[in-house]
């Protein structure tokens, strides 16, 4: 109880440190920041200065003068640009923790399953740097099946399929415990370079990642079939043959196709967690469903792709986006009963 009262006046912060987006959640103040993983740094010297980040510094993403560089510094889930990583952190955690007493707050971070010691470490040691007393890790299969609910530690298989920005993480549990995890570097930004690579290849049109995330966000489908919902989309872009601008329209049916792809490597995770995992969880996951959590689970109709493809039934979690970090913020708040689902870094 005292260690709860403690979270809530000292700034502890649950942190989904997200390829794509950065979520904090806060004991006691519930989910305070939601933005995307970018910082964008001014070179003044020898000196690196982050003057924006967050929402600010992707409107800025292939926009700024040679001196101003913006950069994503996750990748597939972990840190590439480890000092991005730790101003990023730190820009967060300063803008959460304006108005609090005390400066060093306790943060538990989720990092994929797949995620090495070396990339735990990094994780670990950029939260220690941001200003942290004291930094926890936990996976983010693991996180997304404490925010979604599911009964972990009852004697039954329970099943999450999280589909972020840089990886979809798979986890097992029961009793408490992870039976099985394993991350695929295959996710949201896999689809929207899998729908920039179909506009260049079948269209002779360049486009980039951003407008691809919004293609993908506005007309995406995992089913090819077109209905009342999905109507054409135009998009613009270069005509790599003349080099002018242009534009086009792609039908609901070419967006399917173009995701076709990073879908089956997809399923192709699933299908090998359930040919792991003990019969017995099996059994329990085929009664159960498989709950999908993450942006990705937001694509139109991948529940019902995902089902065609295995032969078992899936779930969309409650507020799939925020499932992680909730999860993440509970493991926090109820440190001493979840303790034992931590990882070390």
């Amino acid at each position: 109880m005292f260690s709860r009262v403690l979270g809530s006046v000292s700034g502890d912060m649950a942190i989904d440190l997200g390829t794509a987006n950065t979520v904090v959640y806060v004991p006691g103040r519930g989910i305070v920041l939601d933005e995307p993983s970018v910082v964008a740094i001014e070179q003044r010297g020898d000196d690196r200065k982050v003057i924006a980040a967050g929402h600010e510094a992707k409107t800025m993403l292939g926009r700024t003068p040679s001196k101003i560089e913006t950069v994503q510094p996750l990748r597939d889930g972990v840190i590439a640009d480890f000092a991005a990583a730790e101003e990023m952190i730190k820009y967060f955690i300063r803008r959460v923790n304006k108005r609090r007493i005390f400066g060093r707050p306790r943060i538990m971070i989720c990092v994929p399953a797949s995620a090495t010691s070396v990339e735990r470490r990094a994780v670990h040691e950029a939260g220690l740097s941001a200003g942290a007393r004291r930094v926890y890790l936990i996976e983010e299969p693991v996180a997304a099946a404490i925010g979604a609910g599911l009964p972990i530690r009852e004697p039954r298989g329970s099943m999450v399929v999280d589909i972020g920005g840089g990886t979809t993480d798979i986890a097992v549990m029961s009793m408490g415990s992870v039976i099985y995890s394993r991350s695929i570097r295959t996710a949201g930004n896999a689809m929207d370079e899998a729908i920039v690579n179909y506009a260049r290849f079948k269209h002779h049109l360049l486009i980039g990642a951003t407008n691809a995330e919004a293609i993908k966000k506005e007309a995406g489908s995992a089913v090819s079939k077109a209905n009342g919902t999905h109507v054409a989309i135009k998009i613009k872009g270069r005509d790599l043959q003349r080099g002018f601008p242009t534009e086009i329209t792609l039908g609901p049916h070419e967006i399917a196709d173009a995701l076709t792809l990073p879908i089956q490597q997809i399923v192709g995770g699933i299908r090998q967690a359930l040919a792991d995992v003990p019969p017995e969880l099996t059994a329990d996951i085929c009664d159960a469903g498989i709950y999908l959590t993450g942006g990705g689970a937001l694509l139109d109709k991948l529940d019902v792709r995902l089902q065609q493809e295995t032969g078992v039934k899936f779930k969309i979690a409650e507020d799939p986006l925020r499932c992680v970090v909730r999860g993440t913020g509970m493991a926090l708040e109820q440190l001493d009963e979840m303790g034992d689902l931590l990882i070390k870094p």
